[in-house]
């Protein structure tokens, strides 16, 4: 590609829509078994300047980060259009379902960046505090939980939930975990913190009431 070009491309686009630019060459590159790019493989991809991918996130671990945001963005999404009912039980097993659904269709992806969000880098993310949103999206009023615990159970019950999805999630990004169980894992730690929490629902025994 001329010099012209990744000029012109790169000054056509500004802002947010030139962040997605970038985040997008960066999903492209990974589903072609190239986890370990460059930023200048990633400014050629997305045919802007060497120093765009550096402007916008500053270093591939916070590009990373970013793209684990898409994934709880996605999440998020599915979640509000699948108009969820049912009490807290129900609406987190929804949830659990949606989230190992959204690792699982890009697997390769997913496992990469997974991966590098979990090495340390020079700035921290903001990937617990997004995850800890989504599961308190799910868990909503909590109804359906103790009515003596509910209040802690919500403070505390949504990053709990983060750290153990990570946790599964660490597993299964590490090979252990085939990708036909993951659900059935996730759906296990979800039970047994609610469970903990007070909660009476046999949702996640595995058949819905």
């Amino acid at each position: 590609m001329s010099q012209s070009k990744t000029k012109f491309a790169s000054h056509s686009v500004r802002g947010e829509p030139l962040r997605q630019k970038v985040l997008d060459a960066a999903e492209r590159l990974l589903r072609q078994g190239k986890a370990e790019f460059s930023m200048r493989d990633l400014a050629a991809e997305a045919s802007v300047s060497f120093a765009t991918p550096f402007n916008q996130f500053g270093g591939k671990a916070a590009l990373m980060h970013a793209l684990s945001g898409r994934r709880i963005a996605t999440m998020e999404a599915r979640y509000g259009a699948a108009r969820p009912t049912g009490d807290a039980a129900e609406r987190l097993r929804l949830a659990v379902a949606i989230a190992t659904e959204v690792m699982l269709e890009e697997p390769e992806v997913n496992r990469a960046v997974m991966g590098w969000i979990g090495a340390p880098g020079p700035t921290s993310g903001e990937v617990l505090a997004r995850s800890s949103a989504f599961w308190a999206l799910a868990l909503d009023d909590g109804d359906g939980l103790s009515a003596e615990r509910r209040a802690d159970a919500l403070r505390r019950l949504p990053e709990q939930l983060a750290f153990a999805f990570r946790g599964v999630l660490s597993f299964w990004t590490a090979g252990e975990l085939r990708d036909e169980t993951l659900e059935e894992k996730a759906q296990e730690m979800a039970r047994s913190l609610l469970m903990g929490s007070g909660s009476s629902n046999e949702t996640f025994s595995g058949t819905k009431k």
